[in-house]
């Protein structure tokens, strides 16, 4: 599918800074406009991983690709 081709890309231009700091992001599935993800490493259980979540990955996403219209963490 073209737009997980796409979730993945950007995903791939986020995770060296996920990695900086010793988390990463993994792509789960797309669903109805819904990014289903789950951040690992230090991501997993940072106070600021909803910041991260939104701010960071969520506007990167949804900037980039008109389809997604939301992000959600699946741990």
């Amino acid at each position: 599918m073209e737009i997980e081709k796409k979730i993945n890309e950007v995903l791939d231009r986020i995770r060296p800074y996920l990695e900086n700091d010793g988390g990463n992001v993994t792509f789960k599935r797309y669903e109805n406009g819904i990014v289903y993800i789950s951040m690992t490493g230090a991501c997993s259980n940072c106070p600021l991983s909803e910041v991260t979540l939104q701010d960071g990955i969520e506007e990167a996403l949804t900037s980039e690709i008109p389809e997604v219209i939301k992000v959600i963490n699946e741990e």
